[in-house]
């Protein structure tokens, strides 16, 4: 699948007057992407190739990639940012969008969906996180999802440092170590992605992100039971981060959901079988 070069960078103002910035590339109908993290939206890319059937527009959450520090640092909780998706929607004009979210970012597009449904056309979440919807991942699942790896060479010693985060015993070199857990194929490719995620991190915004209020599990579940546009539920077979079984039960939440599980994936679906992951989400997205 053939990537597309990242192009315009537009900044536009939220309703607190604080500048975010989002980047476009690919041709057609508008995709409102947000990213995981929370974090920039750079290492989305163009998502294998996406964008070659749909116009990316990928968004920086404040205090992000290029958008810019709030003065109010309480404005990263996941609640508020909802804000910044509608300021964007009314900046680009459309009455209705396409919403794509990957990991956390999901859980903004959950409270967004719930805040204002009327204003999705469809919604695609890849490798969800479930937080907004108070679903849990035991450390069972995490384990049993991670041993489907087991002939891999670097296995033994990533097990190890998994089942010591499990234990509650996570220190910063195992959260290293287990890296290659999120990936299909722990590569080149992936060692640089997953390096160059780590230096974008900004922790001030992943902890005031999911903030004390920050979710409210059976509002969402509610909100979500009367969404009535189409839902993309994509999971990676390997993915420790968003295993398929949970996966599955969040698409469960949705009157109308369709749910896949990409074979060999882990967290970042479009790294591991672009070609793949296009062709399932470009055909849900027609």
């Amino acid at each position: 699948m053939r990537q597309l070069p990242l192009d315009d960078v537009t900044t536009f103002s939220a309703h607190d007057g604080t500048k975010l910035a989002y980047h476009t590339c690919g041709d057609g109908t508008p995709l409102i992407c947000l990213p995981g993290g929370p974090t920039d939206s750079e290492y989305l890319g163009d998502l294998g190739g996406l964008g070659a059937h749909r116009q990316l527009i990928r968004l920086d959450l404040r205090g992000t990639g290029l958008s810019a520090v709030p003065e109010d640092p309480t404005s990263y909780r996941c609640d508020r940012l909802v804000a910044d998706i509608e300021a964007l929607r009314e900046h680009l004009g459309l009455e209705r969008m396409d919403l794509l979210a990957h990991c956390a970012g999901a859980n903004l597009a959950v409270l967004f969906a719930g805040c204002h449904p009327e204003r999705i056309k469809s919604l695609a979440l890849i490798t969800p996180s479930v937080r907004a919807v108070g679903l849990t991942i035991t450390g069972d699942l995490r384990t049993e999802t991670a041993r489907l790896r087991r002939g891999e060479p670097w296995f033994p010693a990533a097990f190890r440092a998994l089942e010591a985060v499990v234990a509650g015993n996570a220190t910063d070199e195992r959260w290293k170590a287990i890296a290659p857990f999120s990936y299909g194929r722990w590569d080149e490719a992936a060692q640089a992605h997953q390096a160059a995620g780590d230096e974008r991190m900004n922790m001030e915004v992943v902890a005031a992100y999911g903030a004390a209020g920050a979710f409210d599990p059976d509002a969402a579940r509610a909100a979500l039971a009367r969404f009535t546009a189409p839902v993309f539920l994509l999971a990676g077979e390997v993915d420790l981060g968003a295993p398929p079984r949970t996966t599955a039960a969040l698409a469960r939440l949705f009157p109308h959901a369709e749910f896949v599980v990409q074979p060999g994936a882990g967290h970042f679906p479009w790294l591991d079988d672009a070609d793949r992951f296009v062709t399932a989400t470009a055909g849900f997205l027609g």
